[in-house]
């Protein structure tokens, strides 16, 4: 087990997948609960747990962060860490054993680009400059008579970047004032209340001229009739 601890382990996997397409789905966040579908003998994921102890807040990880791991077991017999990408794919990173040696896999940047250690049972992961190429979920794997116990995925992804979407304005005018690129459609309901005020007005106003103007015509009748009347008058004293 010790000498050759990735091969040993990619073989037991390699069985698995051959046999049954995919042995951990990459939307499958939690495999323990799937132990009775896989297909395989000797998979289990009751004995192993793995917890985060940096970031504490999973979901907020960040480029260049430090992502720690602990895988918490109740035996003492050497432990994996794998990693599976978005497209389902197992990656092996370390095998940690009884006497607290480390193998990485074949990667010679894995040495550089991870921290494992363990104490007791706890066996400890650490990315120590997270990128997206270690998004995924990682898995903590423990080989107990001819068994393998799978821990829980722990899914680590960088949270998802909104863009926005530059506004562009028209060209602005010779008053310095911005002229919107594209033209507005006219609300319905303003435009029916326009036309009832326009007859509201032409109900209103055109009686009130046509009043006006009989006041008008009556005062210059009026007016004609006081001078013909004053002038008769005049007429009769002479």
């Amino acid at each position: 087990m010790d000498s050759s601890p990735a091969l040993l382990l990619l073989l037991a996997l390699g069985f698995c997948e051959y046999g049954h397409g995919a042995l951990l789905p990459h939307h499958q966040e939690n495999p323990a609960t799937e132990d009775k579908t896989l297909g395989c003998p000797g998979i289990y994921g009751q004995s192993l747990r793995i917890k985060v102890t940096s970031p504490k807040d999973i979901t907020q990880l960040q480029v260049g962060q430090k992502l720690e791991l602990e895988c918490h077991t109740d035996k003492n017999h050497g432990a994996f860490w794998i990693r599976q990408d978005r497209s389902g794919t197992l990656h092996f990173i370390a095998f940690i054993n009884s006497m607290s040696r480390v193998t990485f896999g074949r990667d010679p940047r894995s040495a550089s680009r991870f921290e494992a250690s363990k104490q007791s049972t706890i066996y400890r992961l650490a990315v120590k400059s997270f990128t997206p190429q270690d998004e995924g979920s990682y898995f903590c794997v423990m080989n107990f008579n001819q068994m393998l116990d799978f821990s829980p995925g722990q899914r680590a992804f960088l949270p998802a970047t909104t863009t926005l979407v530059p506004i562009t304005w028209a060209p602005t005018s010779k008053s310095g004032i911005a002229e919107e690129s594209s033209l507005k459609t006219p609300d319905p309901d303003s435009r029916m209340q326009e036309d009832l005020n326009f007859f509201c007005h032409i109900f209103i106003w055109v009686p009130l001229a046509g009043a006006c103007l009989l006041l008008l015509i009556a005062l210059v009748i009026t007016i004609v009739l006081c001078q013909q009347t004053r002038r008769r008058r005049c007429r009769c004293k002479r």
